[in-house]
């Protein structure tokens, strides 16, 4: 036989072993057609195979992890509209927590229409429009949440702390993502950042990690002279790997950020300080974490902390360390959200909780040693009521038509001025020691 005639034999022999061997690994794709076909007969109801499709993918990725997610057709463009960082929605950002497996509110966006109606991080949301939230996906949630501006949703809110869950309707605004906050706004809106009682320490919130968010800080922080700095993430529930990167480049200036690790444990990548610092290192630092401070929040704060650029004080974080991916389908017309790695500490330690993880365990973010501050969940919520009244905003008052009518806790308040925030307070002692102490 010539050879010419071998080699397309050896050809096609190696081609036909490598679809066998892919077929055997698919060979559930058979099965699932069948099944489909066996539903779209016999259902009591008509069903689409479109829809049938969708929901298996996303019964496949929901079933993985509680961050991964399939987004459909009709979903994909609000889901790029958040990554763009404007968006017609209420002005939350919503994880599902691992224990009641129940929609929590991390924070809500300063300034929007959920701020003003009083929701809070803590907060659980029992039910959007009357959808049940019990195991609901966060894609669901935030397709329900989401809509166009001036239209209202309808949700049934648990407040952290109440006995009773509360109906609020929030009609829907576009939401611009400001990510960088102060101490108090001008009456022109402007942010102060500066502490009032303690005009040589700034005072710098991150609400989340945004694309905007590095160059934010950078810009606040380089308009004052900066005798010692106070980074709030508490309630942070995160955002771009990029910028929480970018974040703490700006402190420190050589040594690796943060690792990200696959399945195996290997290494993916190592993110390293490549820039000189914004501040001296002689400049004292305060990260403020909390329980909702999660994914990038948790970078940052772990990071400077393994480098003794900053001490961490509040209450252990979150504990999401997990990367994921948006990976195109269809011809980038849907997506899949998928985890394929964790974080990891500069030390070497783990940031993410896993489902069955104890309190003694490693993973995210604890207080420096005689730094944690212990709220109760009624001090909790006083600080982010005093926070609320002190950023100069107040709910809206309507005629009961939407829950805001003088039962979200705001009336409570008490009007004195004094504003209650015990981790800033020890924040504020920690520095003013470092900045008094006597130079040698």
């Amino acid at each position: 036989m010539p050879l010419r005639n071998l080699t397309v034999l050896f050809l096609a022999s190696i081609i036909s072993l490598a679809c066998y061997s892919r077929a055997d690994r698919n060979r559930y794709s058979t099965t699932l057609a069948q099944a489909m076909n066996v539903v779209t007969s016999n259902y009591l109801e008509e069903v689409s195979y479109r829809e049938l499709y969708e929901n298996s993918i996303r019964g496949m990725v929901e079933a993985l992890d509680q961050y991964s997610d399939y987004i459909g057709p009709e979903d994909y463009e609000q889901f790029e509209e958040g990554l763009n960082q404007e968006f017609g929605g209420i002005g939350i950002m919503v994880e599902i927590n691992p224990e009641t497996n129940r929609l929590t509110v991390m924070t809500p966006l300063v300034d929007t229409p959920a701020f003003r109606a009083g929701l809070k991080a803590g907060d659980t949301i029992l039910s959007i429009d009357d959808e049940d939230t019990e195991g609901m996906s966060l894609q669901r949630a935030v397709k329900l949440m989401r809509g166009r501006a001036g239209e209202s949703v309808r949700l049934n809110i648990l407040h952290a702390g109440a006995e009773k869950p509360e109906e609020v309707v929030i009609k829907r605004a576009v939401i611009p993502l400001e990510s960088v906050l102060g101490d108090r706004r001008r009456p022109d809106g402007v942010w102060l950042f500066p502490l009032e009682e303690e005009p040589r320490i700034l005072y710098v919130r991150l609400i989340n990690f945004g694309e905007r968010s590095v160059e934010e800080l950078t810009e606040a922080i380089r308009k004052h002279d900066v005798q010692a700095l106070i980074l709030d993430l508490r309630d942070n529930a995160g955002g771009l790997l990029s910028s929480a990167v970018g974040t703490c480049d700006l402190f420190i200036d050589e040594g690796p950020i943060v690792s990200t690790r696959g399945r195996d444990g290997k290494t993916f990548r190592e993110f390293s300080a490549n820039k000189s610092m914004l501040l001296p290192r002689d400049v004292p630092m305060v990260v403020l974490v909390n329980g909702y401070s999660a994914s990038a929040s948790e970078i940052v704060a772990a990071c400077l902390q393994d480098y003794d650029r900053a001490t961490v004080i509040g209450s252990r974080t979150w504990g999401k360390g997990t990367v994921q991916n948006v990976i195109s389908l269809e011809g980038g017309r849907a997506a899949l959200k998928l985890t394929t790695a964790s974080y990891w500490r500069p030390s070497g330690k783990n940031i993410h909780r896993l489902s069955d993880a104890t309190e003694d365990e490693d993973w995210g973010v604890r207080p420096d040693e005689g730094f944690e501050v212990a709220l109760t969940a009624d001090e909790a919520d006083r600080v982010r009521r005093d926070r609320r009244r002190r950023d100069g905003f107040r709910p809206e008052r309507t005629n009961g038509t939407n829950g805001t009518n003088g039962t979200n806790g705001d009336e409570s308040e008490d009007d004195s001025g004094t504003f209650f925030d015990p981790p800033l307070k020890k924040a504020i002692e920690h520095l003013r020691s470092k900045l008094d102490a006597p130079t040698t």
